[in-house]
């Protein structure tokens, strides 16, 4: 079972970092230019939220907002999402996550935000550990 700080050291660097006061366009791009599904709002070293796809698609595309004009401060999920500790377990992250069902957990270390924990992180770490026991047969006739 890894703990959240060794799945953060696997992880690349995250670049996918906008301000509260950045356009939801703008931050549509960074998520682009980096392949995620969410970025980490920062308003200079204090975390603020997550702004993620599924807040644009409710909050601007259902809502009729335009992108262009609406700041990611007033979509993104801010007070909604449970902190992980770097000292906690997967195990404990994907109890988390379906819990307060989120697909994201920001990473505290005494106080400090330190990067975020996905739901994709956690599915890696499981696949991994069942291939490594050998216990998921990918070249079974069953399938």
């Amino acid at each position: 079972m890894k703990t959240v700080k060794q799945i953060l050291e696997s992880k690349p660097s995250y670049f996918n970092v906008v301000t509260p006061d950045t356009t939801v366009l703008d931050a549509l791009r960074v998520m682009k230019n980096e392949n995620l599904s969410y970025v980490i709002v920062m308003d200079e070293e204090k975390y603020q939220g997550v702004m993620s796809e599924k807040d644009y698609s409710r909050k601007v595309i259902l809502e009729g907002k335009d992108s262009t004009n609406t700041c990611v401060k007033e979509i993104m999920e801010d007070d909604m999402l449970p902190f992980i500790d770097i000292n906690d377990t997967s195990d404990k992250c994907l109890a988390m996550m379906n819990t307060f069902k989120a697909r994201y957990l920001p990473v505290l270390d005494d106080q400090h935000f330190r990067g975020v924990i996905t739901l994709h992180d956690i599915m890696r770490i499981i696949l991994a550990e069942k291939i490594s026991t050998n216990s998921l047969n990918f070249f079974n006739d069953d399938y």
